[in-house]
């Protein structure tokens, strides 16, 4: 079921923390640029802000499902002293059909750019898929948002030059440029 409220969905490790490679810990958490800035404008605008994040590291071995919610809990600590605001859902994905370990290793409507982590953004939160926006920094994150229903796709790409709209999505240099993205 799907409601009138719009919705950001983000990737967390290259959108939140910069992707140096499955993160697991708060010391090897380094926030991206304007992250705070985008949260605090999403919920500005009464925006549901979910996570919708793949974590093979977890089906690969590197680290538990535990250690992944003891750092979105101190993420999110950070996230609320930082932008004032606090994540409505975190979604993840630990499997991985090829790499992954046990039980972990299996093909999952979850795993981007599969939609199921956004559907279930869109229906656990109530969200109108024609007012939300998703931010990745791969395409698989798009493909998923679109599989989805999200209207609104933003790729950052901090190697852009400048804002674009190409195709169905648009592509951005800095986290903050997507404020006024979401006023458009």
């Amino acid at each position: 079921m799907t409601g009138a409220r719009a919705g950001l969905i983000l990737d967390r490790d290259g959108v939140i923390n910069a992707d140096t490679g499955f993160v697991h810990r708060i010391e090897d958490c380094q926030f991206v640029p304007g992250i705070f800035d985008l949260l605090r404008a999403a919920r500005a605008r009464n925006f549901a802000i979910a996570v919708a994040t793949n974590q093979s590291g977890i089906g690969r071995g590197y680290f538990t499902e535990g250690d992944f919610h003891r750092l979105m809990e101190e993420i999110g600590h950070v996230v609320a002293a930082q932008a004032g605001t606090v994540f409505d859902a975190v979604y993840f994905c630990p499997d991985h059909p090829t790499e992954g370990v046990g039980v972990y290793r299996r093909e999952s409507d979850w795993r981007k750019p599969q939609p199921g982590m956004m559907r279930q953004a869109v229906d656990e939160l109530g969200l109108d898929p024609s007012k939300s926006w998703a931010v990745g920094d791969k395409m698989r994150d798009l493909e998923a948002a679109a599989g989805a229903g999200i209207a609104h796709r933003v790729l950052f790409d901090e190697a852009a030059t400048a804002i674009r709209r190409t195709g169905d999505h648009w592509i951005v240099p800095k986290l903050i440029d997507i404020v006024d993205l979401l006023d458009g």
